[in-house]
């Protein structure tokens, strides 16, 4: 019996052990076959990303103008595009480094453009009811979803915020990692844009608005005199 146990023990083992090499290889797998944009939207702190198409990506209309904004402009695409271009042979590490930078400047700022599209409205709406994006901090909103927006379209001026329908005011988002986003990423136009798309999803303002009291009382706000 103690025999026939060690046998099982060890089939156990065994068995176990395979399983758990087939599944990191077929993890592995799937990372092999994953693309750069699913990659990159996988990452923690990525959540408020939606994956833009590869045909508005190799669309040249739809990056007019972002040549100039990159650097590795070319490079960066390719990577995104996960193109294996003979151009990338011979570059140093530090190079390797500043192209993986330029192609999530790329990458979010033809983000930008792909979430005011039909398309990219319907993948932001889906994050939306998910509460990918939050929820607004304000306690008379209720719990209200939020939507990133950026404060410019210009990179590396303003970092993400998120907007919420209800009190019409804007916040830092509660993670860290999202609150280091650039703006410019999302751009000023999408959360509008989105509410009047959407607009049965705009909810009525706050019915309640805070009452700052003392003892009971309500605080008499007197009117500063003017400073000479």
């Amino acid at each position: 019996t103690t025999q026939v146990k060690c046998r099982l023990a060890a089939m156990q083992r065994d068995a176990s052990g395979a399983s758990e090499e087939e599944e990191s290889e077929l993890s592995q797998s799937e990372n092999d076959d994953a693309t750069w944009v699913s990659w990159f939207c996988s990452l923690k702190g990525n959540e408020f990303f939606v994956e833009v198409d590869e045909d508005f990506i190799q669309d040249d209309f739809n990056l007019t103008g972002l040549s100039t904004q990159v650097p590795f402009y070319e490079h960066a695409l390719d990577l995104i595009l996960d193109v294996d271009a003979p151009r990338d042979a011979g570059l140093s590490e530090e190079q390797q480094d500043s192209i993986e930078a330029a192609a999530e400047l790329l990458y979010g700022l033809i983000h930008a453009r792909y979430i005011i599209t039909p398309r990219g409205l319907a993948g932001m709406l889906d994050k939306f009811k998910h509460i990918h994006f939050g929820r607004c901090p304000r306690v008379f909103c209720q719990g209200q979803a939020v939507l990133p927006v950026g404060q410019s379209d210009i990179p590396r001026t303003h970092t993400c915020k998120t907007f919420c329908p209800k009190c019409s005011d804007i916040h830092y988002p509660r993670s860290s990692r999202h609150a280091n986003i650039d703006g410019a990423y999302f751009g000023t136009t999408f959360c509008h844009l989105f509410l009047q798309t959407y607009w049965d999803l705009v909810p009525p303002p706050p019915r309640e608005q805070y009452v700052p009291r003392i003892f009971g009382f309500r605080i008499y706000k007197k009117e500063r005199a003017p400073q000479q």
